[in-house]
């Protein structure tokens, strides 16, 4: 399989244990998985618990499907950086011939793609990327600016492995702040402290990396520089299947890039600047495991007091 990621035997080892309680499902794809009831009942509950801890910011609510219209990643810059993690919809729209030639290929499990074309949508490939076209509708923002809550939203990241923590389809809870830079920078560090508590309570053990987007090629490693050099992105790592530590969470700074392409200003003129605060909440409910175990009904009594008040 192209740009496969083979697991390394520790990674291998903790998958099979997942299967084998029935926490992740085997589909046969590596990186797409079912997940069992208790899988479910912990990253639900973990959600809710995020999702209380942003109420004194008071974010909007804003909920989106996972798919995306192609023109937006054609617009914000997404292929020009991640062209290697895209996902792209095609469907079939030929003659009742090349229906029956599709039929035929695919049961002979020949390459069939030659038979379909590209629709006008995408797979939603970060959960922020609805919010700022939305928020450019309004006009100019309020003087406090704008906070969005994305809810709990399946994302696509065409990154096959056989890492459980490194799925290709998996849901990431964002907060996106827009609005004044120091504002927006704020916004970010204090989440990056917030979040660490967070952790903490739920028995995941963390550490605060200054980390890069997986840009890609020799243009993407000068934007991964630049973006390590001015501190735009922070992320906590902790062990999922290891051996080296997982980003579970991470905390970004996009300074003026949304704003500028979809002209979002403040109040009396000036550029706004956007961050988003970006839960992956299925490595934080693998950590979760890791750390208290994979017998749900075991976990210590304060960890579930904190997931299930």
């Amino acid at each position: 399989m192209a740009g496969y990621r083979a697991a390394t035997a520790e990674q291998a080892a903790f998958l099979s244990e997942l299967l084998d309680h029935d926490l992740l499902l085997e589909t046969g794809v590596p990186g797409v998985y079912g997940q069992g009831v208790d899988f479910e009942r912990a990253r639900e509950a973990f959600t809710a618990l995020v999702t209380r801890a942003a109420e004194p910011d008071h974010p909007e609510s804003m909920r989106f499907p996972p798919l995306l219209p192609r023109y937006q990643i054609e617009t914000n810059g997404y292929l020009a950086s991640f062209p290697h993690l895209a996902g792209s919809v095609f469907s079939f729209d030929g003659s009742d011939a090349e229906a029956l030639e599709l039929e035929a290929r695919a049961g002979r499990h020949e390459d069939w793609s030659g038979l379909q074309s590209m629709t006008d949508l995408v797979v939603l490939p970060a959960a922020c990327y609805p919010v700022y076209p939305e928020i450019a509708k309004r006009g100019s923002l309020p003087a406090h600016g704008v906070t969005v809550d994305t809810g709990s939203s399946w994302v696509f990241r065409n990154e096959a492995s056989g890492d459980p923590a490194r799925m290709q389809i998996f849901h990431m809870l964002e907060f996106v702040r827009i609005g004044d830079p120091d504002e927006v920078a704020a916004f970010r560090d204090d989440w990056l402290r917030r979040t660490s508590g967070i952790f903490q309570r739920v028995g995941i053990t963390v550490e605060s990396e200054l980390a890069t987007d997986p840009f890609f090629g020799r243009a993407g490693r000068m934007l991964a520089a630049n973006q390590r050099a001015q501190e735009l992105k922070f992320e906590l790592v902790a062990q999922v299947g290891g051996p080296d530590p997982t980003a579970i969470a991470s905390f970004n700074y996009h300074q003026d890039h949304f704003t500028l392409i979809y002209g979002i200003d403040l109040e009396g003129g000036g550029v706004a600047h956007t961050g988003c605060v970006a839960f992956g909440l299925e490595r934080i409910t693998l950590a979760m495991f890791r750390a208290n175990g994979l017998e749900l009904r075991r976990w210590p009594v304060d960890v579930c007091a904190e997931l299930w008040p």
